[in-house]
């Protein structure tokens, strides 16, 4: 057999036997899982990424099984979270400026990560103890929860207290009276802050319900409930630690749609000035000083003539006497006016308002 050479028709009857005989040993699919068109391998399940393998003719193709946690749904949208993401990286700029002013001292305030994941995962990762502060955010259902760690909360008190540069020991127990009366003005401002961020959303009313040190002494929803965790880290002179925010998924379900990037932009765009912003903005710029210019008109001499100037001698100019003279507020045109003298005093008096200061912008 060594030197015969198989012809066509051999070769064709050998394939059709072997794949005959493929089809006998090959199992039944059960399951369901009958649509392929070939065979399964590997394992369904079990976290593992497997392969189903499917014969079309005289090709395969193979498409690949992604792995999916039951006990950890998705049921944030990533849109929703970018949104949230760039709310509160405004918030935090904000909040690290406010809380500078307070401390008397250079703190930065960075947004480093917004996950989700069950609500006792978020607990378990917790120090204890710790500052946990459970919110009331109307009119969001349930609860909010803001959790500061010890290692940049003592510190802070640290510095309210009047203390400088120097190292600060931390300190393993609960809170005493005094230091949570300092520590609430440091919510307080948190929660000032984080009402301002959430208006282009909506209007919420935080309020701080409980303060506890052992955060596992509180459930607000069931153990695998999804939340949205927000975390802050905090630079405090040469001292670092993280502020968590976490907001379960139930409580802003209801008004998921606003959390959109589409909507967010929609929100802050359709925003009007009130009565109330124009009046405290009046307010607040009302004692500002402001340069105020008057031009009477302008001459060309000679470089001789300026030399030889002396007290007494008189400039002429080709400016009538009754043409208005150009007011200008802080370098832009503003009025038109005429000169004069009010109570023994050099005055201008406003006769009429420059709409557009872009066309006398150019003449000059």
């Amino acid at each position: 057999m060594s030197g015969e050479v198989l012809s066509q028709d051999e070769i064709e009857n050998l394939m059709n036997i072997m794949t005959m005989s493929d089809k006998k040993d090959k199992p039944t699919p059960s399951n369901g899982i009958d649509g392929f068109g070939g065979g399964l391998t590997g394992r369904v399940g079990g976290g593992m990424h497997n392969h189903i393998v499917s014969s079309v003719g005289n090709w395969s193709h193979q498409e690949k099984i992604t792995q999916y946690d039951w006990k950890r749904p998705e049921r944030v949208g990533k849109d929703q979270m970018k949104t949230l993401q760039t709310l509160h990286e405004g918030f935090g700029r904000k909040f690290a400026a406010d809380l500078s002013a307070m401390l008397r001292t250079i703190v930065e305030v960075k947004l480093t990560s917004v996950s989700q994941l069950t609500y006792s995962e978020f607990i378990f990762s917790l120090d204890n103890p710790t500052c946990f502060n459970l919110l009331r955010a109307d009119p969001l259902e349930g609860n909010i929860i803001l959790d500061i760690n010890p290692s940049i909360l003592y510190p802070m008190i640290d510095r309210l207290l009047g203390g400088g540069r120097e190292g600060t020991m931390m300190a393993r127990r609960p809170l005493t009276e005094i230091e949570l009366r300092l520590v609430s003005r440091i919510t307080n401002l948190f929660l000032k802050e984080l009402k301002h961020a959430w208006e282009n959303v909506m209007e919420l009313d935080f309020t701080v319900v409980q303060v506890e040190s052992n955060p596992q002494l509180i459930q607000i929803v069931p153990p695998n409930e999804v939340v949205v965790l927000l975390c802050f880290e905090v630079a405090l002179i040469e001292v670092r630690g993280i502020i968590n925010l976490c907001i379960p998924y139930n409580s802003f379900e209801r008004i998921a749609g606003k959390l959109t990037t589409n909507a967010w932009n929609a929100y802050g765009a359709k925003k009007q000035a009130t009565p109330q912003s124009i009046k405290k903005i009046s307010k607040s710029i009302r004692n500002m000083h402001v340069n105020l210019k008057v031009k009477l008109a302008d001459a060309k001499i000679k470089m001789y003539q300026l030399i030889n100037l002396r007290v007494g001698d008189i400039i002429c100019t080709q400016k009538n006497i009754e043409t208005p003279l150009l007011i200008s507020v802080e370098g832009i045109p503003k009025y038109w006016g005429k000169a004069g003298t009010y109570k023994g005093y050099t005055a201008v008096q406003i006769e009429n308002t420059i709409d557009d200061p872009t066309e006398i912008i150019a003449q000059e």
